[in-house]
Formats: structure tokens, sequence, C-alpha cells
């Protein structure tokens, strides 16, 4: 038996899609699966968007320019213009979604053995990303009952050494929600700046809100522009998740030099979704601003209705469309499987994602759930009581 890579072998499992098969099992048995662990939008994508795709007459599929369309790009430095970010096409890589984006990134500032910070929970993947750039993840722990802020400065500087690379940072975050202020964004800045390290900020979830206080891009920051990164997608923001359209975009010009040498070698990103994602671009003002009201109404509904099962509690998310809860249970995942193998309320179950793999962190949130509350109002009520029901039922179930 040929031997495989130990890159491979070491690569994480997706806590988001681990439980899939339970899923898939017990749909097949004729249960409704209510699925609020994966950050999958409900909401209907820009009309614009998937018109300029069915009326795009195509003949031809021909390969497009590696760092993405040029008219792409100058629709993107227009919406960030609107958001007071001030760059150039020539600051942006268009890639095959965030992932992508966030691949290249720790390839281009990272050889094998390097290291990264990142403030925990934080999205799985990065787990994932690293390993298979052969980088080492150097979490530092955030608080529950703190609402997830950035940790304190001094255990952040004290994991820094000669191998460290880069902070990485979810702004507003997957999976808790938090939303790092003005001030939290420009002391990882500065701390960039004094260590010569990059900061690294995933802003896919920039215009979801719920709060007064606006979002604060670290390219907003352009006294660290040589040492700032930021990723982006249209994935969440137009409800377009299959599009895998991202980007990458930074001033630092020997940093998108170095990422172009990449995109080079996946060729183009894919046409039809570039028509799409650029249409989307032309959506007008009223369509974000109503996705953001209703998420902020599935957010305040979510949250009522899971504070009144016992025992259970809930961050706050200032942002995005996620929320840590904390469950009177040991294990979140067993309970999790459980949901999906062993209990239904009227033929309808809930499927989470258990909050231990987005941390890398041993033994670490062990009982806690992420939940995405990207389903309708009712159904997310539904949802609540379902999981009430369902821990209650779980005390009789574990020996």
């Amino acid at each position: 038996m040929p031997q495989l890579s130990k890159k491979g072998i070491d690569l994480p499992t997706s806590p988001i899609r681990k439980l899939v098969v339970y899923s898939e099992q017990a749909k097949a048995n004729g249960i409704d699966v209510l699925h609020l662990n994966i950050g999958q939008p409900d909401i209907a994508a820009p009309k614009e968007a998937t018109a300029a795709v069915k009326h795009s007459n195509l003949d031809l599929l021909p390969y497009g320019p590696s760092q993405g369309t040029l008219s792409y790009r100058e629709k993107l430095v227009d919406y960030y213009d609107k958001h007071q970010i001030n760059i150039s096409t020539e600051d942006i890589i268009v890639t095959t979604g965030a992932s992508e984006a966030l691949t290249f990134a720790l390839n281009v500032i990272c050889d094998a053995g390097d290291e990264i910070i990142i403030p925990e929970p934080f999205y799985a993947n990065y787990n994932g990303f690293a390993s298979a750039a052969s980088v080492r993840v150097v979490p530092v722990i955030s608080e529950f009952h703190a609402q997830f802020q950035l940790p304190a400065l001094e255990n952040i500087s004290g994991k820094i050494s000669a191998k460290t690379k880069a902070i990485l940072l979810c702004n507003p975050s997957n999976p808790t929600g938090y939303v790092y202020s003005q001030k939290e964004v420009d002391t990882l800045c500065e701390l960039a700046i004094k260590h010569d390290i990059f900061l690294i900020v995933d802003e896919v979830y920039r215009e979801f809100i719920h709060g007064s206080e606006p979002h604060y891009s670290v390219l907003n920051n352009e006294s660290a522009s040589d040492h700032t990164v930021m990723i982006d997608s249209v994935s969440k923001r137009y409800s377009m998740c299959g599009a895998r359209v991202g980007s990458l975009v930074s001033r630092n010009k020997e940093l998108i030099q170095n990422v172009l040498k990449f995109a080079h070698l996946r060729l183009s990103p894919p046409t039809y979704a570039l028509i799409a994602s650029e249409a989307a671009l032309s959506a007008p003002e009223s369509y974000l601003k109503g996705v953001i009201k209703e998420y902020t109404q599935r957010r305040n509904v979510l949250i009522k209705h899971l504070e009144q099962i016992p025992n259970v509690q809930v961050s706050h998310p200032m942002g995005a469309f996620y929320c840590i809860a904390k469950l009177p249970v040991d294990d979140a995942e067993e309970f999790s499987k459980f949901l999906l193998t062993d209990f239904n309320l009227n033929n309808q179950t809930v499927m989470l994602a258990p909050a231990k793999g987005f941390y890398s962190s041993p033994n670490v949130g062990l009982n806690e759930v992420r939940i995405a509350f990207i389903l309708d109002q009712e159904k997310l009520i539904l949802a609540a009581t379902i999981l009430e029901k369902a821990l209650e039922a779980y005390k009789k179930f574990v020996p």
C-alpha cells in the first residue's frame, strides 16, 4: 500500500461538516433537519447577480486575468471607497473564495514551520489552511464571559517568537459574532509594526453589524499598510456561497506580486461567478439594508428563546450571524450526534456545530456549540424548542 503524506493524514476534519453522515441518515429516515451548523444564508441573492448570468449569452468561456477582471476590481474599489478604504485595482487579487485568499496569504507570508497567532475560538478551517501550508497555529484564548473580546495584549505579545509571521483575525468573528473595535484593530496594527509581522483580517461579514458601532477595517489604518492584509468574499454578503469569489487586498506591493504568482498557478477565477459578483455590487443599498435588518431580528429572536432554556448560556453576537451557546452537557459533540441519531420532535431535529472544533487548544469548548441564525424566525423558534426538549431527553439517554 503506497504511503500517504503526513500532511494529508494530519489535516483536521471540518467540525462544521463532521456530522453530515448522521444528518443524511436522519433525512433518509424521514426526519426534517434544521441546519444551524453551517453559514449558508437562506436569503435570495440580488436579482442583479442571477440576471447577469442568465443574460450573459457567452459562446465561449475563456481564461480571464489571474488577478480578476479589471471591471470587477474597479467595482470593488468603488465599493471599498464607500467604507472609507482607499485602495487601487492593483491592490486586489480576486480569488476563488475567501478560502483561496487565506491559502495564498499563508503561503506567501509563511515558510514551513512558521507560526501564526489566532485568537480562539476561530473559524475551524483556519486550522486546515495552516496545516496545508505546513504552518503552526498558536492560539490565544478569548473568554466566553467577556463575549470573546480581544485577549489582553500581553497574552498576544507573549506568544510572538522568531517564528511568528502573522496574527490572523476574523472581524466580525465567525464563530462568536464579536466585532473588534477600532482601538483593538489599531492596537494589533501597532503590534504588527513593532514586531515586523503581518496582520491578516478576514472581513467577509463586514456588512453584518447588529449595533450602532460601525465596522472598522484593518485597511482603514493606513499607517500599517505594509503589514496588513484584508480577506473578503461575496459569499455571505450577497448569499452567493456557491459562486466561490473572494479577494485578497493589501497595499503591500511585494506581497501582492507574490500572491499573483500563486494566482497564476490556478490560472483564473471562474467566469460566470465573476459576472454574478460584479453585478451584485450594482444591487441597490436597500438590498443589504434589508438583509442586515433580517439577520438582526433573527439574532434577537434566537437569543431570547435560547436564554429561556434552563442552564443554557448564550453569547450576544455584535456581528455576523453566529452565536456560541454553552449547553448543560459534558460533550457537545456527542449531544449534537444524539440530536441526529436518537432524537426528533414531531419528525424534526436540529443540526449544530460542536464548538471544540473552533479551538486549537485541547479540551476547550467541549460543552459549547456554534449556532448559525440563517433560518427564518419561525424556524429558529422551533429549533430552540427542539433543543430544549432534546436536552431534557439527553439527561435520560446518557448513562
